[in-house]
């Protein structure tokens, strides 16, 4: 059974004027609003949300829907796109991992991988016994996927007060508060690198493959930082 002490100590830890599920409620107003002007109910878009949880993956689902891509289509789109969490994971989970705690939880808890919760739980984990952690980590996790739930329903019933920058605003709030959180943890050189270059690269790349520049700069900016940590004994 789930531990309710830890669980309602991480459903609590979202709360405050810093916490980054704020940004992250901005962002699925827009989701919201933007999943009305395309055609979709509001039972299709609060369901979209409490499967996809993911602001990129609920805009190319909407978007492949909207040109009549195919299911299987839409499923490797949606699934390529949340692929950039895997780092996320491999991160997090060997915090979360201790014996005493059923396999059920772990894979529970899965769902509940994004930016805005990895930052939660990242931030926290220290103060939190590992036996207690995954608890506590599925509380930060139904917070803020509840979070996302309950702002495209805002967003979706908003949606006619809503214009085009207002929108596009909301949308880019969590990136914008995610870049600003890494900068904050510029406290090696890998990361400081990383985050230089790929600030860098990202532009640079626009110009060869508009379509490909994000990853083509992340992954060689990556590369290099990693390479270069590596080649220091960083």
């Amino acid at each position: 059974m789930i531990n309710l002490k830890y669980f309602f100590k991480g459903f609590a830890s979202i709360k405050g004027v810093g916490s980054p599920a704020i940004a992250l409620g901005a962002s699925f107003i827009a989701i919201g609003a933007l999943l009305k002007n395309l055609g979709f109910s509001i039972q299709e878009s609060i369901f979209s949300t409490f499967l996809t949880y993911a602001l990129p993956g609920s805009l190319v689902m909407a978007e492949s829907m909207l040109i009549g891509a195919s299911l299987i289509n839409i499923f490797i789109a949606v699934w390529l796109v949340n692929a950039r969490l895997y780092p996320m994971t491999v991160s997090l989970m060997p915090l979360l991992m201790h014996k005493n705690q059923p396999r059920w939880k772990y894979y529970l808890s899965c769902h509940f991988i994004a930016v805005s919760s990895w930052l939660i739980m990242k931030d926290n984990y220290e103060n939190i016994g590992k036996e207690n952690r995954i608890d506590f980590w599925i509380g930060i996790g139904t917070a803020t996927w509840s979070v996302a739930i309950v702002s495209t329903v805002i967003g979706y019933v908003a949606s006619d007060f809503l214009n085009k920058d207002i929108l596009i605003g909301l949308a880019i709030v969590n990136p914008i508060y995610f870049i600003c959180m890494m900068i904050g943890a510029m406290k090696t050189i890998q990361i400081s690198l990383s985050v230089a270059l790929g600030t860098i690269l990202g532009p640079a790349f626009y110009f060869l493959s508009p379509e490909w520049c994000i990853l083509f700069g992340g992954f060689t900016a990556g590369t290099i930082a990693f390479l270069f940590g590596e080649k220091n004994g960083k």
